[in-house]
Parts: structure tokens; sequence; C-alpha cells
């Protein structure tokens, strides 16, 4: 049975019913080169999870296979006990920020969301709700190739609200973005998750990822390498990248 939203809003004012994002034993490997040798992974309702490694850890390749867009080797990977492929409305359920590389550089703001909206099957009244609540408003008659790196990470958090998910996929969310759109961004996911939303989140922005997250899992060669609370993670350590640093450096002097 695929799940499905029961309320969802961006801004927290709503109760939502976010799905739980799984993997288990991911291996996946491209022609001989081996990117997953076993991720585990959760992410929970009311929750923001960080995912986090060094580059080629295997992060995006997990969220790939997570989102239907690349398959295990081995292993699975589930929103609420089935595939990505399952879900019967996938944007209702899952909104998924990533690049914006299938995007028309000659399109509006406000065009590129009414396209999506229609390969959806969300109301047009939502493409205005989504420029607002992206804050992309002002900017909506404008043409995307003329978007600053921060405005298109606007435009792709507002393409992956159109639908009203009950939970979020971001994949380096900060990038481009200035220290009012950072604290904007912070705000918005963790009202999401304390309405009941599901947040996963990868980021190398590690002061920034410890002001929002509860919960963390750390990848390493392809591998998980510790999962649970932040509290715990950083229990002995003054700060998240200081944790971090000092279990990576463990394993890198285990390995040689």
């Amino acid at each position: 049975m695929s799940a499905e939203p029961v309320g969802m809003a961006a801004k927290g004012s709503a109760v939502l019913r976010g799905p739980t994002l799984r993997t288990e034993g991911l291996v996946k490997s491209f022609g001989p080169m081996p990117a997953l040798t076993r991720v585990d992974l959760v992410a929970r309702p009311g929750r923001v999870t960080g995912f986090i490694g060094p580059n080629g850890a295997g992060k995006s390749t997990t969220l790939r296979i997570l989102t239907g867009l690349a398959r295990a080797d081995q292993g699975y990977a589930t929103i609420d006990a089935v595939p990505y492929a399952a879900l019967s409305r996938p944007a209702r359920v899952l909104g998924v920020v990533g690049d914006l590389a299938g995007a028309h550089p000659g399109m509006t703001a406000r065009g590129h969301l009414q396209t999506q909206a229609a390969l959806i099957g969300v109301p047009g009244d939502r493409v205005d709700q989504v420029l607002e609540e992206s804050g992309l408003h002002t900017a909506a008659r404008r043409r995307i190739r003329g978007f600053s790196t921060g405005m298109r990470q606007r435009l792709a958090l507002a393409t992956a609200l159109l639908g009203e998910p009950s939970g979020l996929i971001l994949d380096e969310p900060t990038n481009g973005l200035d220290p009012s759109g950072i604290v904007w961004l912070r705000r918005l996911l963790r009202s999401f998750a304390d309405a009941g939303g599901t947040v996963l989140v990868s980021s190398h922005v590690l002061t920034e990822l410890q002001q929002v997250i509860d919960d963390l899992v750390l990848i390493e060669g392809g591998r998980t390498l510790w999962a649970g609370s932040l509290s715990e993670f950083v229990s002995d350590h003054a700060s998240l990248e200081e944790a971090y640093l000092s279990m990576i450096e463990k394993e890198m002097a285990c390995e040689s």
C-alpha cells in the first residue's frame, strides 16, 4: 500500500503525515567501480535527518536510488515500505529538491511551475502559493537563464513543494543562497518537520546543518559509519564539524 498524505503545507500550518524513508543494505557499482557497499538509512516523520559524508562517499547515489532515478544492485530503498516507483502520486508524497537541469532557460519561473503543475495534476493556483513560499513572487516573470544560483535553488524548492508533499529530500540545498536565504530555508525545514513532515537533507555545510537537524546518518566509502540522533553524535565534541572530522580521521586511520 503506497503512502498518501493527509494534509500538507510548507509553512507548518497544517498537520502532516510524513513518510518513513528507508534504505537497507544498498549496494551499487558503476562498471568495476563500487559506489555503495552497504548503506542503511532511516528518516522519520516529524524529524529533520542530515545525510553527510566526504565527496564521493555515495550520498547522491543513495538519494538517486531512494527517488527511483537509479537501481540498486542489492538491498532496497522505500518510502513507507514501498519503492518510489510504486507510489501512485509520488509528487503528493515526496518533494525532491535537486538541480533544474530539465528546466528550459527561456521559460519564466511562473511558466516552469505551471508546466510542472500540469504534469503532476495540481491546480494552477498552487503556482502562486509556492512562488510566495519560496520568495520568488517578485521574480515570477523573469526568465530562468537570468537566475542566480540562489534563485535557482529557490525555484527547485518551489517545484518540489508544488504537490504539497509530506516529505522532502534536499541535496545541497544551501548552494548559492545568501545568509538570509539560508535562515529562511532553515525555518521552512524546521516548521515542515514540526508539523509532522519528513525531511532528509544532504549538505557539506555542517555548521548550518547542526542548526536544523534532529538525526544524522554519516557514510564514508559507500557504507554507513554512524546513524542516530545529533545529540548522541556530538555528545563528546564541541560541534557537529568537530565530531564529523574525528570520526572520519579514525576511519582513515583504521583503513591505513
